[in-house]
């Protein structure tokens, strides 16, 4: 009796598992032209000068939600007329918590008219959010209440209260609560809802020839003769006649 010729476990062509072919290697993925490349510059410059301009509404908005910081004057010198007040305190928040929801909206709205995104759309949004924060600041604190608190204790008089001028004590986190917003939102929505790339495809070397499904020289199953009728022929055991 002979036992059943069964061929050894053969991989499938399709399996992800398998390593690629030797001598493969992977075709490069389609890279941006030089026009694409000026075309996300100038929508990168162009997020930047909106923003910018952006920043008139968020200093107007700072000059008009801040709290104000009532001062008054005995004639020799200006004193807070609420010593335990936290109004300085609350203009820094007001203007943080501005900033936060500018940054929001504007990558919001970036993403949402360019969802494919790049490097020079999110420096366009920082550099933007930042030129912004500048523009705000200079905004609520030239037409706030004037800096010259000495003359202005002189103008209202004695015993008269009046508001502080309008300052930024934390200048750094003020400045940077929109860029670093912008940036952190616009990464988030192109991670999670921007196009995603096309998988890697692997080239074989050139002149190699391609296993076909089916085809058992080119899958390395052994071949055995044939015998009449079709059938396989029997291995004959070496030990027997």
């Amino acid at each position: 009796m002979t036992a059943p010729l069964t061929p050894p476990h053969q991989p499938q062509p399709n399996d992800p598992w398998q390593s690629p072919p030797a001598g493969s290697h992977v075709q490069p993925g389609e890279q941006p032209g030089p026009d694409e490349r000026r075309a996300e510059l100038r929508q990168a410059a162009v997020i930047a000068v909106v923003l910018t301009v952006a920043g008139v509404g968020l200093g107007l908005l700072w000059l008009w939600l801040a709290p104000r910081v009532p001062l008054v004057s005995d004639d020799t010198a200006v004193f807070l007329k609420n010593s335990e007040g936290e109004e300085a305190i609350g203009a820094d928040g007001t203007f943080v918590l501005l900033a936060l929801v500018f940054g929001l909206v504007s990558a919001a709205v970036v993403f949402l008219l360019r969802r494919r995104g790049g490097i020079p759309l999110v420096v366009g949004l920082a550099l933007g959010g930042l030129l912004g924060s500048l523009l705000a600041w200079g905004i609520g604190t030239w037409f706030g209440p004037t800096s010259d608190v000495v003359a202005h204790a002189k103008e209202v008089g004695k015993g008269v209260t009046f508001d502080a001028p309008l300052e930024l004590h934390a200048v750094g986190a003020a400045m940077l609560a929109w860029p670093i917003a912008a940036m952190i939102v616009h990464l988030g929505l192109t991670a999670l809802f921007g196009p995603r790339d096309p998988e890697p495809e692997w080239e074989s070397p050139y002149g190699a020839p391609r296993a076909e499904a089916g085809d058992g020289a080119a899958s390395g199953a052994p071949e055995w003769p044939a015998a009449e009728g079709g059938r396989p022929a029997d291995k004959q055991d070496p030990g027997r006649p």
